[in-house]
Formats: structure tokens, sequence, C-alpha cells
């Protein structure tokens, strides 16, 4: 082990602390900010954008009433109960209009007071690129725009900026996956998919967001009348609690939701798809075929849903040729907090189990300078020497920053599973080694039974109703089970700094025709602690690729290789690197039935036994991405 780290230097300088901001409205009671925002801000509500259908959206737009001259425009899309006053649109509005912007939320098209039919992502390549032309044209506008959101709000940016329309000036996307259908290595069609297993986390989140009945205002009243029914109404269904971690038990998976009453919506017409189905090019999701051209101030985590696809979608954007100011132009911060919780970055950082010491940044900061850069004009305000990536180093626990992702000096390290054919449990005798194993060394075997599949604790995970917490977790509890194999390295000597893509290739087999193969990468404190650092899936079927689906032979060996893993992790010294391998990955991913069928649609499934090879020519191993 000690070949591995004793060329491995720490040292890189690090990060300079933003500016603070000028005003901290987050500190306002909710009646002190609408009085405030009363006070500075002219304010119209309910005032219907016209598509090119002739669908109106809600918009509200918020102006300075001390403008001199044209503004600039903040723009923040959403599918939630945002335009009346709602605490967190009073504070942006608040935040905007006072550093002489003009803020606009919009509902997407079928939601709450907007018009029309809803679709997840909102149009963004026709109702995004009409509300870009509505803004530039009011009196009030200087004809740049700038996209702002996080999570829904940021994934509509996406397949947008591929359009290059004039008034989008630059964007932030945050923890924006859900946007992507296909990029690079990645094939996730906006989260639905890992490895060609089924997240449950958009079941949960569809049952919330998705209202085929749902109430609507009369068409024909004047925007006074529209503005006082959404200051003094709520169109926001009210549905039955919901016992999810028994509810997503529910087989078959296509009729979850049916079984709670609903009426078929997307969920329905989602899951009939397979991860390859031409349909997914007709919704909002962008294509890495489809350009890019916009300056883009991305912000990332660790411990969110899809982390993978959303730095491959960052070199994807650098490296276009279609506008090479954008590709010159794109930025990315990487944080070890959950899903859109940067404002939670700060000292005595938890993530989980683990301290993380202090990961203070100033998100907002940097947001709002980036767009006085771009939609201002003022060049100075964005420096020229930011970093192109910056992101929090777990385990050394700083922030580092790079030219690129990965950092050019990453090079890699093959680690290979091994065993004496009993790496079952953390008791059994699984290691982690440099050395190849030798031709003869036994297989590691285990039974997945798909109705006691192995318990979600931790990883990158979201929006799931507290199903999953995300997050660096203890996985001693999940290591105890004999269904799990467990390989662990010696203690280490000397730290070892893991950043960018890590990859996994198993020799496997199965007695059944299709089966999941799920892979964890662990750190491993000397009290025995194993925080987990990520995790990945892949469905057998998909080894050859996603347009080509093959059943396993059953006992014949396949070489499976699940999408890559993403992280930043120094491994210290005394610790241990840790690689867990079984068949289930419950309640975050789908289970896999192991019948060979058409899996969201059955009601039974079958026990499968599993094996892990890793002799000679059928060695297993994992590569790791180790900063020098």
């Amino acid at each position: 082990m000690n070949r591995i780290v004793a060329a491995v230097v720490a040292g890189v300088i690090a990060m300079a602390p933003m500016a603070a901001s000028a005003q901290d409205y987050g500190r306002y009671s909710d009646a002190a900010a609408q009085t405030e925002l009363g006070r500075i801000a002219i304010v119209d509500m309910a005032v219907m954008a016209p598509m090119r259908d002739g669908i109106g959206l809600a918009t509200n737009v918020y102006r300075p009433k001390d403008a001199k001259g044209p503004l600039p425009t903040i723009l923040w899309k959403t599918p939630y109960n945002e335009l009346a006053y709602s605490p967190r649109t009073t504070r942006n509005a608040l935040t905007w209009v006072s550093r002489g912007y003009a803020f606009v939320v919009q509902n997407e098209r079928g939601r709450y007071f907007s018009e029309g039919e809803y679709e997840i992502l909102g149009y963004p390549q026709t109702d995004g690129y009409d509300s870009l032309t509505w803004i530039a044209a009011q009196p009030w506008s200087n004809g740049k725009v700038g996209t702002l959101g996080c999570s829904s709000s940021a994934e509509w940016q996406l397949a947008l900026a591929a359009q290059n329309h004039p008034a989008h000036a630059a964007m932030v996307p945050q923890a924006a996956a859900a946007g992507i259908g296909k990029v690079g290595r990645f094939q996730e069609q906006g989260n639905w998919y890992t490895g060609g297993v089924p997240r449950n986390l958009f079941f949960i989140w569809l049952y919330g967001v998705d209202n085929p009945q749902r109430a609507q205002i009369p068409s024909g009243l004047d925007q006074e009348e529209r503005a006082r029914i959404v200051r003094y109404n709520d169109l926001d269904a009210k549905k039955p609690e919901v016992k999810w971690s028994s509810q997503i038990r529910h087989l078959p998976v296509s009729e979850m939701l049916a079984d709670l009453g609903e009426p078929p919506a997307t969920f329905e017409t989602l899951i009939a798809r397979t991860p390859a189905d031409p349909a997914w090019r007709e919704g909002g999701l962008y294509h890495d075929d489809m350009g890019w051209g916009v300056p883009s101030l991305w912000f990332n985590s660790w411990y969110d849903v899809s982390i993978g696809p959303n730095m491959e979608l960052f070199n994807h954007a650098r490296s276009t040729t279609q506008d090479a100011e954008a590709a010159a132009n794109q930025y990315v911060v990487v944080g070890p907090n959950n899903h859109c919780a940067f404002a939670a970055l700060g000292p005595n950082f938890r993530s989980g189990d683990r301290d993380l010491g202090d990961a203070s940044f100033d998100s907002d900061a940097m947001v709002h300078a980036w767009f006085d850069r771009w939609l201002k004009g003022e060049r100075g305000a964005f420096s020229e020497s930011t970093p192109h990536v910056q992101y929090f180093n777990m385990g050394e626990n700083r922030w580092r920053s790079a030219a690129q992702w990965p950092p050019a000096e990453v090079k890699t390290v093959r680690m290979y599973l091994r065993s004496n054919g009993g790496a079952n449990s953390l008791n059994g005798d699984g290691r982690l080694s440099l050395e190849s194993p030798p031709a003869g060394e036994a297989p590691d075997r285990y039974r997945y039974d798909p109705m006691n599949p192995v318990q979600t604790i931790g990883g990158g995970d979201c929006c799931n109703g507290g199903l999953v917490l995300a997050g660096a977790y203890d996985q001693r509890q999940i290591e105890a089970r004999n269904d799990v194999l467990v390989y662990t390295s010696d203690v280490l000597t000397q730290p070892m700094q893991v950043t960018g893509f890590v990859d996994a290739v198993l020799k496997v087999s199965s007695s059944a025709p299709d089966t999941d193969y799920a892979v964890k990468l662990v750190d491993v404190a000397p009290d025995g602690t194993a925080y987990i650092l990520g995790d990945t899936i892949i469905r057998a079927r998909y080894r050859n690729g996603f347009d080509r689906p093959v059943m396993l032979t059953p006992g014949e060996v396949a070489t499976v290789q699940p999408t890559p893993m993403t992280i930043s992790n120094t491994f210290q010294p005394g610790h241990r690197i840790r690689v867990e391998v079984t068949s289930s990955n419950f309640p975050k991913f789908v289970r896999n039935l192991n019948t060979g069928g058409a899996n969201e649609t059955e009601l039974n499934g079958v026990v499968a036994d599993n094996a892990v090879h890793h002799a000679g020519d059928q060695a297993s191993y994992i590569e790791l991405p180790v900063l020098k």
C-alpha cells in the first residue's frame, strides 16, 4: 500500500474567502421582508407572459423604484408555489432589486397560475426561449437576462443554453443533473436511471408535483384581478400523507402511484420507457449533441443526486466549438453539502456522521459577482483569475482549485478485489490490493433476495420525502450482511487524495438471466467508522449498452462496468479504502426481481445466486484517480 501513496503530494493553495454580501435579507422576518420589498420595489404580479402558441405563463416582475435607465434581469423559473408572497420569493426579490436588477419569477406551463398542460422542465426550448424574448422586449429591460435557480429551477436552463438566445447573457445552474438526458459516459435520462436502474426519488417527487386534475383560475381576467387572486388564494394541491417507507415496496412498480388513487400522468409515461427510448429526446432534457452557448457558473455537491453527469456536462460545455466565449467561461464549485444546501456551507460542517471542518464558501457573493460581470458589463466584478474548478476535498477538509476536471495531475491507480472466496460481510476475508490476483483464486458468492434488499444508508440522493438521508453515513450496519461483499485495503501510512471519476470493472455471474450489481466506495476511519463517499449501480442486461439489452447466461462470467462515481476525498494515514459489492441499494434504486422480464410491471421476484470473480484474466478492480 505504501507504493500507492509514496508519490502522492499534497499542496494546493487554500481558497480565498469570497467577499461578504452587502445585505443579508435572510435575517428579516417574513413581515419585515415584505415591508422592505414594498419600500424599494415596483411589483407587477401575475403578468401573463405570452408564448408562441397563445398560452400565458404567470409571471411576477420586481423592479427597483429608483432605477435610472434599463435594467439587467434575473429570471427564476419554477414548477413550485413561489409566485405568491412566499418567503423565498420575497427574499430573492429583495436581494436582486437592491442590487439594481429586475427579478422575474415565473411558473412553468401548467403549474399554479400558468396556463396549459404541465411537462417536466417546462418546455425550455420553446417556453424558455419565448420568456427571454418577452423580457428583452420590455421597456425596463437592458436586453440582458441571467437565468438562476437550483434543482428544477436549474434543470430547465440546460436545454435553453443550447438555443443560444441573444438575450441569454449568463446562467447559474445549481444541482441541475435532472435536466441531463445523455452526456458523455452518462445516460441517466434526467436522473430517472443510474446504470439502467430506475431511481425511486422521482416517484415520490411526482406524487407531489404532477397534478393533472388541477384547479385553475378563470381565463379573461385583467392583470389586476389576477394579481389579487394570486395574493389571496392558493392553488396548491393538498394530497393525503403517504407512508413511503412501505409504499415504496409496492409491486408492480408501475402501479405504485395508481395504488394511491392517482390518475394516470407523467409517472406512467416515464416508467414505461427503457433508458434508450427515443421518447427521451422529445421533452426538455439536454443531450450532448445539442451544443452550448451561454457562460455558466455551476454549483454542484458530492452528496447530491448524479454528481457525475453534472461534472461531465461541465466538461462538455467547456469543449463546445459552437461558442468560443461560452466555452472559455465555464466555472464550477463543488461542495460537500446535500442537494441545493449551498447556504449551509460554513464552519463546523457535518455531512451525515462525518465532521468535515470549516467548509465556508460565500456562494451568494460569487453569484452576484458573476451576474454583475455578464449582465451589467462590470468586467472586474468576477476576476479573470478565478479558478475554473473549485472543490472541497473531504478528509483534508479544505477547498482546493484546479484549471480543469479532474485536475491535470491525476494519475489512475488500479486496485483489485481479492479474497479466498469469503468476502461476505465485514467479517470476511475480502481485501483491496495493488497486486493482481493469480489464476485459481476463488470467486465470492452471495444470495440476492429482492424481497430482502440491502438498505440504503446515505450517499448521494435528494427529493425523496425523507425516505433516504443523503450524506456521509456509517456503512457498518450494511457491511454486517452476508449478501454484501466487503473489500478493504491495508492501513495507509501516507495521505492519498482521490479526486475525479472512479471506475469499477467487475467480472460477474448469476443464476438469474438479469440482476443488478451495486458498488460503494468507503473511507474507513481508524476507529472503524465506514463513511460512504459514493455509490453506483448497473443492471446486467445493459452491460453492452442501453440500446442493446442482453440477458445473462446463468453461470457464465460477464463483464459489467457501472457508471463512474465522482468524488474528492483524501484517505488520511491510519485510514483504509473499502469497496462494497452487492445487488441492491434500496430504496434509492428499484429492486431487480431477477426474472429477466419487464421488471417494473412484474409482481413476483426470484432469488439470484450471484458471484464476483477475481482470478487471473477474470480480475475485478476499481480505478482511483489519485492526485499527485
